[in-house]
């Protein structure tokens, strides 16, 4: 790693570092993945990438799926061990950069990311499933009602890109509404997607 990007990277950790020690709020689960609990295998192995403070591995520990977590920031992490240790919830926490250490191919049953984007990193998200494994994606787009979400439109998706992103998973749930009709209703700011890893014949 150049010492520009090893710099990038500290800067990256020590913002992220300093917005979860400001917080011991966990937030809820990842819409994608609450709102579709029905489609989860029961059993299995689950990867929350870019887990921040762990609410979807927490979830995912709950329903009784073999849970690993990752992060850059140690703070995150640091945290949702405690809170596992607390709950008596198995999660496998680990400070993690996935950009320079993805996930590997044919590990994970179910694979969740919610308000994380890295285009670069979809082929190995997508690679990391198992067949017949699942994608649960959630992140902010463009098209926005509040403003919520990061200010720099690079970490946030064009109009139906994550689907575009998906590549050659199988698509099983999609929404993304953009201003679609009232904007004071329905699900804005987010695209979701759930996304299956063709079973091998």
């Amino acid at each position: 790693m150049s010492e520009e990007r090893r710099l990038e990277k500290d800067a990256l950790r020590a913002k992220w570092d300093e917005r979860y020690t400001q917080t011991d709020r966990v937030p809820s689960p990842a819409m994608v993945l609450a709102d579709n609990l029905h489609l989860l295998p029961p059993a299995g192995k689950a990867l929350d990438l870019a887990c921040g403070l762990g609410a979807n591995a927490l979830f995912l520990v709950g329903q009784g799926m073999e849970t690993t977590a990752w992060d850059l920031s140690p703070v995150a992490i640091k945290g949702l061990e405690a809170r596992a240790k607390a709950c008596g919830l198995p999660v496998r926490a680990e400070v993690r950069d996935v950009q320079l250490h993805p996930p590997a191919a044919g590990t994970f049953d179910v694979v969740v990311v919610s308000h994380f984007l890295d285009r670069d990193l979809m082929p190995a998200i997508a690679a990391a499933l198992r067949p017949g494994g699942l994608l649960f994606y959630q992140t902010f787009t463009r098209e926005a009602v509040t403003d919520c979400g990061p200010s720099n439109p690079a970490f946030r998706l064009e109009t139906n890109e994550l689907l575009r992103l998906a590549g050659r998973l199988v698509i099983r749930v999609y929404r993304e509404e953009g201003l679609l009709g009232d904007t004071s209703h329905g699900t804005r700011d987010v695209a979701m997607l759930i996304a299956q890893r063709p079973s091998e014949s």
